[in-house]
């Protein structure tokens, strides 16, 4: 259980602000596409706990992976349903990219300031961010995967949902099962099914040469 201080400072709140941020631009982009549902249930919020689900939550403190609850939304509130199912979808992860870019951004300007270094007992303020970058960097990876039910999925599963609705309720049930899979394989082994950390590791270098950081 990943309870050590280390692990509560430099990885739970990124986790949280991440997600939070994450389910709010789901919300928001909703609601400005001309759905309703997500602002009038309060998801349109920056309180974690509007966002937080439960279950997911605790299995990211035991496990180190989890989920947020996700964002209701009418689609016949949308006016393109197509198009604006796959723009709610994408705020998510893209959210979480510019939170990622905004952390770098504010390491280099607390690295150029030297008496903001040091936060909360000696921990490094700029690796706490930097670390916190890096986790949205991998919500931003992660969710993109066109597997359901993460975000890039809905590229196509918008299609499938008038369509083909009994593949898509398939696709949705197996998909769930193959990402824990390869979750808990790429966990406890060295097989690499989807090359998710050196894509994180490849935007963390490119955000740090941004700012001219290595």
């Amino acid at each position: 259980m990943h309870l050590d201080i280390f692990w509560i400072l430099r990885v739970l709140p990124g986790i949280i602000i991440g997600l939070t941020i994450h389910e709010l631009s789901h919300a928001y982009m909703a609601y400005k596409l001309g759905d309703m549902t997500a602002k009038n249930e309060g998801r349109i919020s920056l309180n974690p706990l509007k966002h937080i689900d439960p279950l997911g939550f605790i299995l990211i403190i035991i496990a180190g992976f989890g989920w947020a609850k996700p964002v209701n939304i009418n689609p016949d509130r949308l006016k393109n349903t197509h198009r604006d199912e796959i723009l709610i979808a994408l705020a998510g992860p893209f959210s979480n990219l510019v939170l990622g870019f905004l952390m770098i951004g504010i390491t280099r300007f607390i690295l150029d300031v030297p008496s903001l270094r040091f936060f909360l007992g000696g921990i490094d303020l700029a690796q706490l961010l930097f670390s916190w970058a890096i986790i949205n960097f991998g919500l931003f990876i992660f969710n993109l995967i066109p597997i359901p039910p993460l975000d890039g999925s809905h590229i196509y599963t918008t299609f499938l949902a008038k369509k083909n609705p009994e593949l898509l309720s398939q696709l949705y049930k197996y998909g769930t099962i193959a990402l824990l899979a390869i979750i808990l394989i790429q966990s406890n082994s060295k097989i690499q099914i989807l090359p998710i950390g050196a894509m994180i590791k490849g935007l963390a270098s490119f955000a740090l040469s941004v700012f001219g950081l290595k």
